[in-house]
């Protein structure tokens, strides 16, 4: 093997890894990479425009294809706006590597220009691992083990700081084959024991969620839970981890939920956690599944053993992936005539809290809009939601059957909705991409415009503009009521802004100046942004902004 560069070796690396597409900020801290970019015309370099909106684009093309996110940021200033996407793909259990350049290695330890120390600064828990490359020879051996970390178990980001004199140290390493992840399975002991408790139940639950569900892991999921008539939920933005037009699904845990969902849960005799941590959100701030000792029976099964028994004492916990869990469940038979009543009460209550309905008339009415959304949605449509109060609509009303996705931060990081449309638009060309934002998170990355533009990505973005940080208002009415500070809003003319990118743009003052604007940008195949000027009043799907006072 002949001598090359260590950016050629890395990016020899990622090729043999599959990498098709990388998210950047470019920088002069790993200019041998980008060089050897160059010659890699099988890779796709997206060039964004804010290392935030680089490595929010990488963790929803992770999120949406399985692949690990590949983002490119330079040292200081660039990794620490690189570090809100990691810190989402961490609680999102994403897989992800961030690629750092860093100072060269005879100025490190001096506060170089730009010098931090990223195996510090990532390390876990915000990370599963951070590391430096210190020699050009060490670079198939290290990626190797970071595609490794990224995959196996429960995933998530890994942080690789690349030294910029090692990047143009020559060696005649041999790139290794890539990593195979690693899946565990659950012994069938395991299933006995599943079986023996499920059966014992009169009001039986599923949570599922995680970041790991393929569609063939939830066809079989879903074989199973029809069979048996088990009544399934799924975690805060997990919405598409089960069809919900299924017999079997009641709903979705978060932070719009119905009280009645949540009072199942408290109800239920033993309840099945499949994929997911069980997180503060998911659990109303662990109170409708007390920890550390449930009310409820409960078996976890999650593909990471350091997280058993971590929040949660068990009944029975199960290391394993959701794939293989889904693939023992295969053949699985229960006798389900004690929760039959119980599933079916729960799938009604579902049904109805789903159905649109308009309290009260607003100038435009989110109610309306969301209806006419539905209607128009093609079935692989692939949703993105920022964070934020307009986002009940979409998770709440959508019905989300694959291949339609959703891609959302159960982080709750604002800013995530733009750049999540652009990858999802980049990664699936063919398919609608719709984006769900508050002016306020549109504001934090918006600029990401300029990237689909570049990119020939058409996602639609809907900025719900209210003037407000409506969610940080919603809790201040609540429990600081007619004391209001520091969520008051000044905002351009978002139609305006987009059309200065090259976008198409229209704005909605009224209800039924929607459907026309949004089947204009679902035929024109252009990225299009709406923004639609709601009443700050219609500030959730059940309240009122002026009902919230204390």
């Amino acid at each position: 093997m002949k001598k090359r560069s260590g950016g050629n070796i890395l990016i020899e690396s990622l090729r043999a890894h599959s990498v098709k597409k990388i998210f950047c900020v470019p920088g002069e801290s790993y200019l041998d990479a980008l060089d050897a970019l160059v010659d890699a015309n099988d890779i796709r370099v997206i060039t964004c425009r804010q290392e935030g909106g680089a490595s929010f684009m990488a963790e929803a093309y992770a999120k949406l294809t399985g692949l690990p996110g590949i983002c490119f940021v330079t040292r200081g200033p660039g990794a620490c706006n690189a570090a809100i996407g990691v810190h989402t793909a961490m609680q999102d259990s994403t897989p992800m590597i961030l690629l750092v350049g860093q100072v060269a290695r005879d100025q490190m330890g001096r506060e170089a220009f730009q010098e931090i120390d990223y195996r510090n600064m990532f390390a876990p828990p915000i990370t599963k691992w951070a590391v430096q490359i210190e020699n050009a020879a060490d670079i198939p051996r290290i990626m190797n083990e970071a595609f490794e970390a990224a995959t196996t178990g429960r995933p998530g980001p890994v942080v690789v700081a690349l030294p910029e004199d090692m990047l143009c140290e020559d060696s005649d390493v041999t790139v290794a084959a890539p990593h195979q992840t690693a899946h565990f399975a659950p012994k069938p002991h395991d299933i006995d024991r599943l079986k023996d408790i499920v059966q014992s139940a009169q009001k039986p639950l599923f949570i599922i969620g995680g970041g790991s569900w393929t569609d063939d892991a939830i066809e079989k999921f879903e074989d199973f839970c029809f069979a048996n008539k088990l009544p399934v939920i799924t975690g805060f933005r997990r919405q598409d981890a089960f069809h919900n037009s299924h017999d079997s699904y009641i709903g979705v845990l978060g932070t719009t939920v119905d009280a009645k969902l949540l009072e199942a849960v408290k109800a239920a005799d033993v309840i099945v956690a499949v994929g997911t941590r069980l997180g503060e959100i998911l659990t109303q701030g662990y109170t409708i599944i007390t920890a550390p000792v449930p009310a409820q029976r409960l078996v976890h099964i999650y593909p990471d053993a350091s997280e058993l028994n971590k929040v949660y004492k068990t009944e029975l916990a199960i290391h394993s992936s959701v794939t293989e869990f889904a693939k023992a469940l295969q053949g699985v038979t229960l006798d389900s005539a004690n929760w039959l009543d119980w599933t079916h009460g729960l799938r009604d209550r579902y049904l109805d809290w789903t159905m649109v309905r308009s309290r009260d008339k607003f100038t435009v009415d989110l109610d309306g809009v969301i209806e006419d959304i539905i209607n128009e949605l093609p079935e692989d449509a692939i949703i993105t939601t920022d964070a934020g109060n307009f986002s009940g609509w979409p998770q709440r009303f959508i019905p989300y059957n694959r291949p339609m996705r959703l891609l959302a931060p159960t982080s709750g990081a604002m800013g995530y909705g733009a750049p999540a449309a652009v990858a999802a638009s980049i990664a699936c060309p063919g398919r609608v991409v719709v984006g769900f934002m508050g002016d306020g998170g549109f504001m934090m990355t918006g600029q990401e415009i300029a990237t689909a533009m570049h990119e020939g990505a058409h996602p639609i973005w809907l900025v719900f503009n209210n003037g407000m940080y409506g969610t940080i208002r919603m809790h201040q009415e609540k429990h600081y009521p007619d004391r209001v500070s520091a969520t008051e809003l000044t905002n351009p003319d978002f139609v305006a802004l987009a059309k200065s990118y090259g976008a198409n743009a229209a704005l909605v003052e009224k209800t039924e100046d929607f459907l026309p604007a949004f089947r204009h940008a679902i035929a024109s195949k252009k990225p299009t942004l709406i923004e639609v000027r709601m009443d700050r009043q219609q500030i959730t799907t059940t309240k009122k902004l002026s009902e919230l006072k204390a």
